[in-house]
């Protein structure tokens, strides 16, 4: 079903978001050769890139602060997302400039979108193991961070992935499930506009 193009201010945010993983990544990068280089010539150069990018980091931060907090639609929905024990801002931006359709889709087509829906191989009669393909990494990424935070301080997401790793789940597909709990968590409260409720 065909879907309205995000306007000018949501594809700038989601630059924005983009270009913050990417500074993010690379500090990342510079951090792993800083721990292998022993020459300290090249290692005062890790450090002032380093320090260059945490600069341009604290100043991509401010602008996505700007643009967040200055939309009351998004900041109701920053809100409402970071009301859920597990979802911090960095998360709740990335959502809210990845997947601008949270809230408006059922579990199902969320799920998909993100691609944390379980598919099966199978032929006939035969059925294979199911996995997860497709969807947006970037969302992904940030509902697995989430999931991995909300499966040890969530108390229901705690309980359930409790339940699945003590019922023979391997630890991955567990989180796996996690994430997609959360996510259709996350799409009710966005479709409701009402925050977190521990039940």
């Amino acid at each position: 079903e065909p879907r309205a193009l995000p306007d000018e201010s949501t594809r700038l945010l989601a630059d924005l978001v983009a270009r913050r993983r990417q500074i993010v990544e690379m500090i990342g990068a510079e951090r792993q050769r800083e721990k292998r280089i022993t020459v300290p010539r090249l290692r005062r150069s890790i450090e002032r890139l380093v320090k260059a990018l945490e600069k341009e980091l604290a100043s991509v931060d401010t602008d996505i602060d700007q643009a967040v907090r200055g939309s009351p639609v998004w900041r109701e929905k920053e809100d409402l997302l970071a009301s859920v024990p597990g979802i911090g801002r960095t998360i709740a931006r990335t959502l809210i400039a990845e997947l601008p359709e949270l809230g408006t889709l059922d579990r199902k087509q969320i799920a998909a979108l993100a691609g944390l829906a379980p598919f099966t191989q199978q032929s006939g009669q035969w059925r294979g193991r199911s996995f997860i393909a497709g969807g947006r990494l970037a969302v992904r990424s940030a509902l697995f961070m989430g999931a991995t935070v909300a499966s040890r301080w969530n108390p229901t997401l705690k309980a359930f992935y409790e339940r699945l790793t003590s019922s023979g789940k391997p630890k991955m597909v567990a989180l796996i499930a996690v994430a997609r709990k959360l996510l259709t968590i996350l799409n009710a409260i966005l479709r409701d506009r009402r925050p977190w409720q521990t039940a």
